[in-house]
C-alpha cells in the first residue's frame, strides 16, 4: 500500500528531555475526550458484578488512556543509571497498519491533515486493528462508560462519549480541528491554510514543560516543520515502514536506539503511567 499524500500532515514532535512523566497530557487528553475512569462498577452488568476489575484503575488490560506515558531505562547502575519519559499518543500513520485489517471500514485514512479515524457506530469490536498496530495506541471498551457522581456533568459537549463494546484511540483531538476551520471560515481566512497554534491538542496545551508541539508537518510555518527535520529527531519503530506522523527529540543516543527496539535486550521500557 502506498502511502498517501496530504497538502495538510497535522503532527507532534515530542521532545523526551523536557518530558518529566508528570502525566499532565494524559488527564487533559481523559478530560478533553470524555475519557471515563475504571473506577466504578456498573450495577446492571452481570459481568462487572462478577468481578473486581472495575474497582482497580491499575487494570491495564481493562482502562482506557489515548495518551500513554512510558519510563524507558538505560538498564545501568547508579552512578550511570538514567530515565527517559516517552508519551505516545495514536501515531497517525501514513501508512497505518490498523486500517486494512478492518473488516468494516470502521478505521480510514482519507481527510485532509492526515488524522486516522475512528467510526464507533461501524466498529464491531473484533479488535483486530488493535493487534495490527505495534504502538499498541488503541483501546477496547470493555465497560459502560461511567463516572463519579457528579463528574458527568463536566462532560465536554465536543466529544461523543463511546459505547461499550468498540474500540477507541487518540483522534488528535478532531473536534478541535473542525472548531479551528469553522473559526476560519467566520473570521474570513482560509481553514485548509491554518496558522501555527489556530489548532492545538488538549496534550501539547497543558503539558507544563511545553516538551510536546504540535502543527502541520508541511507548513514551513508551523514550528513542528523545523523540528521533525533536527539531527536529534527520529520515529519510533521507524523501520516498519508505518510513516508516523508523531516524532521524538532526544540528545541522548540511548533513547534513539530503544525507540528502533535496538537494545531491548540491554535497556528496559515500563508503563509509567495507566
Amino acid at each position: 500500500m502506498e502511502v498517501k499524500e496530504f497538502k495538510i500532515k497535522w503532527g507532534m514532535v515530542i521532545d523526551i528531555d523536557k518530558c518529566t512523566g508528570c502525566g499532565a497530557c494524559m488527564v487533559g487528553c481523559q478530560v478533553e475526550n470524555n475519557i471515563a475512569p475504571m473506577t466504578k462498577k456498573d450495577p446492571y452488568n452481570y459481568v462487572q458484578a462478577l468481578t473486581t476489575d472495575r474497582d482497580d484503575a491499575s487494570n491495564k488490560l481493562r482502562t482506557l488512556t489515548w495518551m500513554n506515558v512510558y519510563e524507558l531505562s538505560n538498564g545501568k547502575v547508579f552512578p550511570d543509571h538514567e530515565v527517559a519519559y516517552l508519551p505516545r499518543p495514536c501515531m497517525q500513520c501514513g501508512h497505518p497498519a490498523c486500517v486494512p485489517v478492518c473488516p468494516v471500514v470502521a478505521t480510514d485514512k482519507n481527510e485532509e491533515g492526515g488524522i486516522v479515524s475512528q467510526i464507533y457506530p461501524r466498529c464491531i469490536g473484533c479488535r483486530y486493528c488493535m493487534a495490527a498496530c505495534p504502538y499498541h495506541a488503541r483501546y477496547f471498551n470493555w465497560w459502560d462508560p461511567l463516572w463519579p457522581e457528579g463528574m458527568d456533568k463536566g462532560l465536554s459537549p465536543n466529544a461523543s462519549v463511546r459505547p461499550r463494546g468498540v474500540v477507541e484511540k487518540c483522534s488528535f483531538c478532531h473536534s478541535r480541528y473542525l472548531d479551528a476551520k469553522n473559526k476560519a471560515r467566520a473570521e474570513g481566512t482560509d481553514p485548509m491554510d491554518l496558522a501555527d497554534g489556530a489548532y492545538n491538542t488538549a496534550c501539547a496545551e497543558i503539558c507544563p514543560t511545553k516538551a510536546i508541539t504540535f502543527g502541520d508537518l508541511n507548513n514551513p510555518e508551523h514550528k513542528v516543520y523545523e523540528l521533525a527535520k533536527s539531527k536529534n529527531s527520529f520515529r519510533l519503530l521507524e523501520k516498519l515502514g508505518l510513516d508516523p506522523q508523531v516524532y521524538y527529540m532526544t540528545e541522548r543516543e540511548w533513547v534513539r536506539m530503544q525507540g528502533d527496539n535496538y537494545n531491548g535486550g540491554d535497556g528496559a521500557a515500563s508503563n509509567h503511567h495507566g
